[in-house]
Order: C-alpha cells, then structure tokens, then sequence
C-alpha cells in the first residue's frame, strides 16, 4: 500500500462497497427521523401547552443535536471517512436498548422498536463485515 491509501480515503466514492453505502443511507435516515422528531417536540412547545416551556424546548433541542450525530456518521460514511464508522457504530450500539424499551411501550411504538432495531442491527453487520473495514481503511494493518 501507498502512503496515501493509509491515510482517510479521499473523495473518490465510486468503489464504495454497497454494505457501506447501506449503512450510509440508514445512518442518515435514522438522523432525519430523530431530527423530524426534534422538530416536533419543538413546535409543540411552543404552540402546545406544556408544563414547562423551557424544558420542552430545551427537550427538543436535545433531540434536534442529537440527530446531528447519525446524520454526519451517515454522510462520513458515504464519503468514506475512516472518522465515521466509530459514531456509526456507537449510535447503533445506543439504539439497541432504545430499541428494547421501545417494545414494551404501548400504542405503536413496539413497532417503531423494531425497526429500530432491525436498522441499527443492519448497520452493525454492514460496517463490521471486511469489505467494510477495508473500504474506510480501518482493518488490521500490515506491518
């Protein structure tokens, strides 16, 4: 290998492995589900009536930062950085939990749970598998 494939791979995304481009696509849409989320606890603090407005909004804009982490471990990977795939993969490592409350929760959101959890276990086979690794330039190194 040359110096410069072992460093963060550039823009060049042509080869992107399609698991990485997966993983992509679902960090993001799971950033743009949790900032949709955001957005409406923020519009219902402020057009609703809660019992505190501060700590509505401050709930929503909790959620809306939240959702900038699945969104730029989404758009690394889909750029390729070898940065990414940490915050991927720790996002899904959260999710699971999420997920499992999530089940235990009436109404819908058993569903919801699960499909948390099947993104985020999608995620997780998709960045752990080799052609993965090897595109973001985190596998083993040859000494």
């Amino acid at each position: 290998m040359s110096e410069s494939s072992t460093t963060s791979p550039g823009p060049e995304v042509a080869g992107r492995p399609r698991r990485v481009s997966a993983a992509a696509l679902i960090c993001a849409a799971q950033g743009a589900v949790i900032a949709v989320l955001g957005a409406s606890m923020l519009v219902l603090a402020v057009v609703g009536d809660p019992d505190s407005v501060s700590q509505a909004v401050t709930g929503a804009l909790t959620v809306l930062a939240l959702a900038a982490l699945p969104l730029a471990a989404g758009h690394g990977l889909w750029r390729l950085r070898r940065w990414s795939r940490g915050p991927a993969v720790i996002v899904q490592l959260i999710s699971l939990p999420v997920a499992w409350t999530l089940f235990g929760s009436g109404a819908l959101w058993p569903l919801a749970g699960a499909a948390l959890a099947l993104s985020a276990l999608a995620v997780l086979g998709c960045l752990i598998n080799p052609t993965a690794t090897e595109a973001l330039g985190v596998g083993p190194r040859e000494a």
